[in-house]
Formats: C-alpha cells, structure tokens, sequence
C-alpha cells in the first residue's frame, strides 16, 4: 500500500504567513492571541514537517528561504480555502459591495496588499476603491458615495472615525539637495507642495514660519506620483511621511524643525451603506499594515 502523503498542520502554515506578514513572530503573537513561544513551536514543527528551512533573520525582520517562498504561496492558498470552507458553513461568507476610498500614499503603498487578501478571504464580496485626498474622500463619505475611508487625521476630525496610529511628519529630499547650505546663504527654502488645501502644506508652512525660515513653494502637484518626481529631479523639499517614500529619496534629518506626528483615521460612512463584516475585518486588516508603518 502506497504511503500517503504527510499533511501539513494548517495552524502552523497560519503562524508561519502571519509572521511574514507582520515581520516578526512577536507581533504574530499579538495578532494571532498566542504565546510568541507558542507561535515559533508551530514554526519549527512546519519545517519539521516540510525538512526545510524556511525563514531566516534579516536585521530586525525576517526573510523566506527559496524554500520558504515556494511554501508561501501553497500555505496562502490553502488558509484561503479552509477559512472559506467554515465560512460557508457557518452562512457567514460576504456577498454584494463595499466601497473603500484611501489617500495616495496608503493606496500606492499598503492597499494593495490588504485588499488582495481581503478579497482572497471573501471572493464573493465586490470591492471598489478610490484614491484621493483627503477633502475629496470626506466629501464622499458625506455624499453616501463611499463606505469607508483611511485618511489622514484633520484639525477637526470627523466623530465617526477611528485614530489607528501616528506616523512621523518628515523633511524628504534628493541626496544631492544642499539644504544646509541654502539655509547659510539666506535662500528660501524651495518646496514641493500639493495644492491647497493640503493638510502636510499648511503643517510646513507653520512649521517654518515658527522656526523664522524662509521658504517658498517652487512646485505645485496634483497628484502624489508627481510630488515624488519633482522631489527625485531636485526641484526642492517635500514634507510627507516615510509611507511610500521612493528608495532613492532621502530624510534631511535635524537640519530642520520637526514637523510632529500625523494621526491616521479610520472613517465609516452610514452604517447602512455596507455589510458589517466587510467593514469590521478590513479595519483589522488595515491596523495590522500599519503597525509595520510608524
């Protein structure tokens, strides 16, 4: 009689995604409401199971092995399937639409993945999206046009919303921009801005003004893709947070003043425009991005 195959231990392929996902089996832990012991048992029991290795330290976060990426994609699927399976058993499977608007830096930088396993959790669930900043998704949400929205936190934010965290307000620049030197000469600091009403414009205006720094606004962006450009040719500085930030741009550091904390907001919009559930485990979804973020 043949040998069947040996069958891989769910919980443990759940403890092995979520440590990846979150970049240390600690925050798993947290995640998952285990012991961090409990969480890195599970992990060797897997490689046990699969005689491999499958994660290695990287600095302060961890890296799949060629043998831990080929496992990943498998153990994806398979959590996707069985979570599915109890899902439709218990009659709690998603159905109809759920509107989601974001602004730029977490719909380039953190949406993609969180609604990829949204929807890989909830297939029969129709997701929109929409990118925008954030006047414009405040308006929708008034409008009965979205369900839901993460956003950066106002001076008068809305009641309905939730805090998730703060992120550091950043001086972003191209390596090769002299600030200090532009600064010791008695030149304005030249910046790259979003048009008004631009939350992180008024923020470095007060800032500098505060600081008796002289500036001006020497570029004018629409869109996020373009404030990055502009920055990346050396036009001037930008002041946004480190989300998103492209690999060759870099922090000035304390050549500045600091510029504070920007709180991230959780917004619902009526409470009849979309099921519960979506609402509920996509929030749970987008903390647990964050945390990898601040």
């Amino acid at each position: 009689m043949e040998k069947l195959p040996l069958t891989l231990d769910l919980d443990a392929l759940r403890s092995f995604v979520t440590g990846i996902e979150c970049g240390s089996f600690a925050l798993a832990a947290n995640r998952l409401c285990r012991s961090t012991s409990a969480v890195s048992a599970q992990l060797k029991k897997l490689e046990h199971q699969c005689d491999a290795e499958l994660v290695v330290k990287q600095g302060r976060h961890l890296a799949l092995t060629r043998n831990g990426e080929i496992l990943m994609g498998y153990a994806r699927r398979l959590l996707a399937l069985n979570d599915e399976a109890q899902r439709a058993l218990k009659g709690e499977l998603l159905q109809g639409e759920i509107r989601i608007g974001m602004q730029e830096d977490f719909g380039e930088s953190l949406m993609p993945g969180i609604l990829g396993e949204f929807r890989r959790h909830h297939p029969g669930l129709r997701i929109i999206a929409r990118v925008d900043r954030n006047q414009a998704l405040l308006s929708a949400l008034s409008d009965n046009a979205l369900d839901m929205a993460l956003l950066w936190q106002s001076e008068n934010p809305p009641r309905e919303g939730k805090l998730l965290g703060q992120c550091q307000l950043e001086w972003i620049q191209h390596p090769e921009l002299e600030i200090s030197t532009l600064l010791a000469q008695g030149e304005p600091l030249p910046l790259v801005m979003f048009e008004n009403p631009c939350l992180m414009r008024s923020r470095a205006a007060a800032c500098l003004d505060r600081a008796g720094i002289a500036w001006r606004v020497v570029f004018v962006s629409h869109s996020l893709s373009g404030i990055w450009a502009a920055v990346q040719a050396g036009l001037g500085i930008t002041l946004r947070t480190r989300v998103g930030m492209p690999g060759n741009l870099r922090v000035a550091g304390g050549i500045l003043p600091s510029p504070g904390n920007l709180g991230i907001m959780l917004v619902h919009g009526q409470e009849n425009a979309a099921d519960t559930g979506a609402r509920e485990k996509l929030g749970q979804l987008m903390e647990a991005a964050l945390l990898n973020v601040r």
